[in-house]
Formats: structure tokens, sequence, C-alpha cells
């Protein structure tokens, strides 16, 4: 049976919001994440598929189908500091304690991060999301050092980051999975988040492979 629609009921004036839970995932030569770090700092993550443009193709005197190029996912990661581990993503390496060398080979990554769902009754504690990326590489980012003035400002780091996307058993490959807290188990989530950001010191957190998420996430 159809429904009736209705605008601006309470509880539905949706929002989403900030950003945080950072993690940093070095990716390894066998292609897993196996080891995470908190990525402190992040000020943004600005998401930017690209591609999935329309060539149009015409015959007998018509428009006869459309053919889309492939989707790229690329995004833009800024950030006060960073962890120890993304110097080798960033194309640096510490050949000595305290001596760091530029312009060497980028160490592809994946990434964590969580934003905020609200709504009118709730606010920001309503639910949020789990962005989950992989197959990153970082571009070179330009560094502005200016003079500590009578207005000052920390140094913002910026970088782009562009991406090759992981194998999804049944759909297209993927560089990006986003899970929400309003709309998964309970229990699952919490299992997830263990994998993610680990347990104990001695259990670290990982980010597992998009296939490993959706067995986790589908209900029995």
């Amino acid at each position: 049976m159809a429904q009736l629609i209705v605008w601006d009921t309470a509880g539905e004036h949706f929002y989403e919001t900030g950003v945080d839970h950072g993690v940093l995932y070095p990716r390894i030569p066998d292609g897993t994440y196996p080891v995470g770090v908190a990525w402190n700092g992040l000020v943004s993550v600005s998401e930017s598929p690209e591609g999935a443009e329309a060539t149009p193709l015409y015959a007998d005197n018509i428009k006869y189908l459309n053919l889309y190029s492939l989707e790229e996912f690329k995004a833009t990661v800024e950030a006060y500091t960073y962890p120890d581990e993304f110097g080798l993503c960033d194309g640096s390496v510490e050949p000595v304690a305290g001596v760091t060398i530029g312009q060497q080979n980028r160490q592809t990554f994946g990434m964590a991060y969580r934003t905020l769902i609200g709504n009118d009754v709730e606010g920001n504690a309503l639910g949020y999301k789990l962005h989950l990326l992989y197959g990153c590489t970082a571009s070179p980012s330009e560094r502005a050092y200016n003079t500590v003035n009578d207005s000052p400002e920390a140094i913002a780091f910026s970088w782009e980051v562009t991406t090759i996307p992981e194998v999804v058993t049944g759909f297209k490959p993927s560089s990006l999975v986003i899970i929400d807290s309003r709309l998964v188990v309970p229990a699952d989530l919490t299992a997830l988040e263990v994998i993610l950001y680990g347990v104990t010191p001695a259990t670290a957190g990982r980010l597992p492979l998009p296939d490993e998420i959706i067995t986790l996430m589908t209900p029995p």
C-alpha cells in the first residue's frame, strides 16, 4: 500500500558531521593491512569519486546509448600531525634516528575514520558511520612554514590520495566501504571494531578486506 508523504517529521532531520577515530594501516607485500596505528590530529577527509562519465554513442539518427568510464576513488586528507608510520607512505625514510630523507618510494596504506550522524532529537548521539579506505597512495604535499606572529596558526598538512580498489566477491572492486551503526547488528559492529582497533597492546588492530567485512556483517 502506498504511504502518505510527510515532510519534517520529528527525528527525521538527519545530518552528518565531524571526523574522528582516525587509524592508519600500512599495507604489506602480501596485500593485507595487519597493523593499525592511531592517527591523531585528523582535521578532514574529503572523499572525491571521479569518473563514471558518459560517452554518448549515436546511431539511426538518434542517441543510441551511453558508455560510462570507470569510476575512481580519490580523497584529500588534512591533519595537524600524523603517525610516524605514515613517513613511509609519504615518501620518507629514516636511515638514522632523527635523520629523514625524502623523495623515496611511497608505501600503500589503508585508513579508517568515523563520521557522526545526528538528528533534531538526539543531536550528534544518533549514530555514526565507519569509513574504510583501501589501496591508498599519498601524493607529495605542499608545506608552508611561516614566522610566529600575533595570529599564530599550526601548520596543517594535506595529501591528495589516489586508490587502487580491492576485489569484492560478486561486485566490482572497491576502495571504500562504509558501515552505518544505525543499520547493522550491534554485536557485529562491536566485533568489527575489535578487529579495527584491537583489544590489548598484544593484539593490534588491523584492516579487514571487504569480503571479510561482508561475511562478518551478514546475518546468519
